[in-house]
């Protein structure tokens, strides 16, 4: 998928770390970007920028004070980005860097990344955030397949433009049944989500004062966790999470809360379960106040406040 690089100059800090995160995504072919320096010497700005205005399939907005302070990138770039994406054309990903007043522009009605809008430059780990931000990029382009581009095969009719511009945005749930193999599959990516959230969590607690993390990663489908809370004397919490399912009777994905714990015990466990439209891990126990039944994300989340909770730390997500 083609994608085009909005940002402010004043920012190129931020375009260098975007590029250095997004090599993976580069380097399997998953994702090409295009930006401004990519235009050859002698070529005509306006006419190139909007070429690939009208090209690119997402849109990657590096928001911040500058960014919307500039003429050009909201009322060229922003502005044709987002009506491309109102059309169903292309889709776009603003990108929160700096504390800014985004909320009042025409970004307010998209979700933002990092998680929850979060400015990059307030984490405590700005690596973490750019983590979090190509997580969800690769989400986006795992599935869901690459929009129609203006003049391509797959186009609308010219008469129906105005029928598909005007219609609103649906999302369809089809029934259907799933078998061993989609639920071995499910289980196997779901451990990897959880898996992955939490190399990440502990990355960034890392930079918090006073907390200490530590990932360890004991085999293919099992990895270990512990954090410290050096204000607290007994603020020390131990977690294992095991995946895949055993000869012990335990759930797809299951946990202790203790260190290396063993294969045959378990404080608690997901199992992979499927209503009519899609699956999902049902908890074998409710997780701060959590309902039972979630997506990987969010018992990944479930379960990282939990054990930070027995470190004596909160944590607001």
């Amino acid at each position: 998928m083609k994608a085009f690089i909005s940002y402010s100059h004043r920012d190129s800090f931020a375009l260098e770390r975007l590029h250095v995160h997004l090599a993976s995504l580069k380097r399997e072919g998953h994702i090409e970007a295009w930006y401004d320096r990519d235009i050859l010497a002698g070529s005509e700005l306006d006419a190139e920028i909007a070429e690939q205005l009208e090209a690119c399939e997402l849109f990657l907005l590096l928001v911040s004070p500058d960014f919307l302070a500039s003429e050009y990138c909201v009322e060229t770039e922003m502005r044709r980005a987002l009506e491309r994406h109102d059309a169903r054309e292309a889709r776009v990903v603003p990108i929160i860097i700096e504390p800014c007043d985004w909320a009042s522009s025409g970004l307010r009605a998209l979700k933002t990344l990092p998680r929850d809008g979060k400015p990059i430059s307030d984490w405590t780990n700005e690596n973490t955030a750019y983590l979090n931000v190509i997580q969800e990029l690769r989400r986006i382009l795992d599935h869901e397949p690459p929009t129609s581009a203006p003049g391509s095969n797959t186009a609308a009719a010219p008469n129906d433009d105005d029928a598909i511009r005007s219609a609103p945005e649906r999302r369809y749930r089809v029934r259907r049944e799933f078998d061993d193999i989609d639920k071995a599959e499910f289980r196997e990516n779901a451990f990897k989500t959880i898996k992955a959230y939490f190399q990440s969590a502990v990355q960034e607690l890392n930079s918090v004062e006073g907390l200490r993390g530590r990932f360890t990663n004991l085999s293919e489908t099992s990895f270990g966790c512990v954090i410290v809370n050096r204000g607290l004397g007994r603020g020390t919490a131990h977690l294992t999470v095991h995946g895949g399912r055993g000869q012990h009777g335990f759930g797809d994905i299951y946990y202790s809360f203790s260190e290396n714990a063993a294969e045959n015990t378990a404080n608690g466990w997901f199992n992979v379960e499927a209503d009519e439209y899609e699956l999902h891990l049902k908890a074998s126990i409710t997780l701060t106040h959590n309902e039972r039944s979630m997506s990987p994300e969010a018992a990944a989340e479930a379960l990282w406040t939990e054990i930070l909770q027995q470190a004596g730390i909160s944590y607001d997500g």
